[in-house]
């Protein structure tokens, strides 16, 4: 609890000159995260209250054949990029390293009253479309504004998405797959494409991504969206998060190609390059990759093998198969 008190002493006043923080309560949020993270209300020397999110390494790591960062990481892609953002939401607050340790505390403004996109009801209001083709133009607005900051020597600690990176995840699925070739014969074939399925990737223009941009990502509060877990930011094709908002069993057809068309006319003002509708079908492929090849259980289990089918529409789409 010190330094727990400590932080949020530096967080809010800097150097504490004001006067201590004091922790009123501490609650367990509603969201799932990575790692482990509260809800932390404290009262400041004023006498007002703030509610801090708090997320934590505990101990934790989350690598995933090179995909995640952790925590330190997390805030490292606050301290030198998004803090810098005028308008982005939650604010970054400040940060905790617990030296030999290894830990690390990332402190964000907490975000009340919010909801996740993913967890807005379809079917009753147009809320959820809405929310979808909004975060689209802030992804095209984003990864725009980001094009010419891949080289920036204040970014180069954030992970690069290269020929072995792809490589190992289409290796993974396809040996954790093989249980399943009787029923997904064309696996095989798909084998045989070796590395084209990923060119479209390597080919298109870089930029930073968020690197898990789905719904369940992004919050909403009255009409304003808040993004949040960036510790799997990256430099790499930024149809990547265009496809990660839009993928999904649930999702319906005209909701994806809005996204898609919102995003073209933001990032590239409405001339998109020609490439597009491939490379963000590479994107695609990939997903099905990264989520089936993280362990074995997960490539041959009943609720993802509707990724299958997918991967299978779109690999014979692209010319793959």
């Amino acid at each position: 609890m010190p330094t727990l008190t400590r932080t949020l002493t530096r967080a809010m006043d800097g150097n504490g000159a004001a006067g201590r923080v004091k922790v009123l309560k501490r609650k367990l949020p509603r969201f799932m995260s990575t790692f482990p993270n509260e809800i932390v209300t404290c009262l400041l020397p004023d006498g007002k209250r703030k509610r801090v999110f708090v997320k934590y390494q505990g101990g934790l790591g989350h690598n995933s054949f090179g995909h995640r960062g952790d925590v330190s990481y997390e805030v490292e892609v606050y301290r030198r990029l998004l803090r810098a953002l005028p308008d982005f939401r939650p604010r970054y607050l400040g940060a905790y390293s617990g030296g030999k340790s290894g830990d690390a505390w990332l402190l964000l403004e907490y975000v009340y009253d919010a909801a996740r996109v993913s967890d807005l009801k379809f079917h009753r209001s147009t809320r959820q479309p809405r929310a979808l083709t909004m975060s689209a133009c802030w992804l095209g607005e984003f990864h725009r504004a980001h094009e010419a900051r891949v080289r920036d020597p204040g970014l180069a600690f954030l992970k690069r998405y290269r020929a072995d990176y792809y490589r190992g995840w289409a290796a993974r699925t396809l040996e954790y797959a093989a249980p399943l070739e009787g029923r997904f014969p064309w696996l095989a074939a798909l084998r045989g494409c070796g590395d084209a399925w990923f060119r479209p990737l390597l080919d298109a223009t870089p930029t930073v991504i968020h690197g898990e941009f789905y719904a369940k990502t992004v919050l909403v509060r009255k009409g304003r969206l808040f993004m949040v877990d960036w510790e799997s930011a990256a430099v790499a094709a930024g149809e990547i998060d265009l496809a990660s908002l839009t993928e999904g069993k649930h999702w319906l057809g005209d909701i994806s190609r809005r996204c898609a068309l919102e995003y073209r006319q933001t990032r590239w003002r409405g001339s998109a390059p020609e490439e597009f509708e491939r490379t963000l079908d590479a994107a695609r492929i990939y997903l099905h990759f990264r989520w089936l090849g993280e362990r074995p259980e997960l490539a041959v289990r009943e609720k993802n093998l509707w990724r299958y089918e997918h991967l299978y529409k779109t690999a014979v789409r692209t010319g793959l198969l």
